[in-house]
């Protein structure tokens, strides 16, 4: 009797899981047809004068394909400002190729062992480089994006149109993947089909509160007001903060319709894992209940529980094939007709097993603080903060 109950009280619950899956995968859909409604007015006058900071580790996926596109904008007035650490570092060569193709350009390197007043704010290398960087920026809008992004040539005028409005402190972008190698291709799958899904989802429900490394337009004053590159030396999720924090004083965050392309090149098992742990456990301490959520986004799994803990009966059948349509038909409205996705459109038939690798990493990410960051274990703190080990 004791067992019957237990399985009933499962069928329960995952019966629950698998509804609120389908709600979650509609109101997704719902989120991102919103999203895309919007019209972005472009006022031809407003081209205010701004600095992108570009930090540098190593060489991409055809870096001087992504980096270059930075360099090609419809835009009156702009600098760019590249800054590695190492002096030794291979993408120096790219940026010094870049100055002598675009001598027009108003382009400056900083490497932080060789620079004045070399800043390390804390652990976060990334945040050390930006804040480098933006010592020898001229202009008091800085664009601030991850070296394995990719724009067109409206990327400025586009992105910077919210800043008319003098309350909006931040804007930030979604990305579609250009990807290299199968492996490379089966990760950036989770981008298009969960990620997206997700933030489009939290923005229809509690407004913009977060930022991504592929676009942090920032006002120097909003940079200011939170305390600079100072107060997230130590985070992991540096570009959430640029985000959260501005929101958290009063300032706009926006999430702009300018879809950027985000480089993927060939990456190891390893890798993969590493990154996707990381993510995972990063969100876990900064969003615990928010983390939890992410059950509803796991439909596939929660309706094959189901369909197993009741021994393959039509009430099971019934749920797990409308869970899972809803789930191929949502993706596909919004990975390939919404986002147009190209990797997505490759990989889609991929999405079940792409879901079932996530759920396990989301596990396995419950356990244990210890994140690998460029081959480096750090100890993740209660507040998203890094202690190095």
């Amino acid at each position: 009797m004791e067992k019957i109950n237990i399985l009933n009280f499962l069928i329960l619950i995952f019966s629950i899981l698998s509804i609120g899956s389908i709600v979650y995968y509609l109101y997704s859909l719902y989120a991102t047809v919103v999203f895309f409604k919007q019209k972005q007015e472009i006022d031809p006058d407003f081209s205010p004068p701004l600095t992108i900071l570009k930090p540098l580790c190593g060489l991409d996926w055809e870096s001087y394909t992504a980096l270059t596109s930075f360099c090609q904008q419809d835009y009156p007035l702009y600098q760019i400002i590249f800054s590695v650490q190492d002096s030794q570092d291979p993408s120096i060569g790219i940026v010094q190729k870049i100055q002598q193709d675009f001598p027009d350009l108003d382009i400056e390197l900083v490497i932080r062992e060789t620079a004045l007043g070399d800043r390390i704010l804390g652990i976060n290398p990334k945040i050390n480089n930006l804040a480098n960087g933006a010592t020898k920026a001229k202009y008091p809008i800085l664009v601030l994006s991850d070296s394995d992004i990719q724009v067109g040539k409206d990327y400025l005028k586009t992105i910077i149109q919210p800043f008319t409005d003098p309350l909006v402190g931040v804007v930030t972008c979604l990305y579609n993947s250009l990807t290299e190698g199968w492996l490379a291709g089966f990760e950036a799958l989770d981008i298009a089909s969960q990620f997206c899904p997700k933030v489009l989802t939290a923005r229809q429900l509690e407004g913009v509160k977060f930022a991504f490394g592929s676009t942090i337009a920032i006002r120097q004053e909003t940079l200011d007001k939170i305390g600079g590159f100072a107060r997230i030396g130590d985070y992991l999720a540096d570009d959430y903060q640029l985000g959260y924090l501005p929101s958290q004083n009063g300032y706009k965050v926006i999430l702009s319709s300018y879809l950027v392309e985000h480089r993927l090149g060939n990456v190891t098992f390893n890798t993969f894992l590493y990154r996707q742990i990381r993510w995972f456990k990063c969100i876990r301490v900064e969003r615990f209940w928010g983390y939890v959520g992410l059950i509803f986004t796991y439909g596939i799994i929660n309706s094959f529980v189901l369909l197993l803990l009741t021994q393959n009966s039509l009430f099971g059948w019934s749920i797990f094939s409308l869970v899972w349509n809803i789930r191929f038909l949502t993706a596909y409205l919004i990975t390939i007709k919404y986002l147009k996705d190209s990797n997505a459109k490759e990989f889609f038939l991929l999405i079940p097993l792409r879901d079932f690798v996530s759920f396990g990493i989301w596990c396995y990410s419950f356990i244990g603080n210890q994140v690998i960051w460029r081959d480096k274990t750090y100890q993740l703190l209660p507040n998203g903060q890094l202690s190095q080990l």
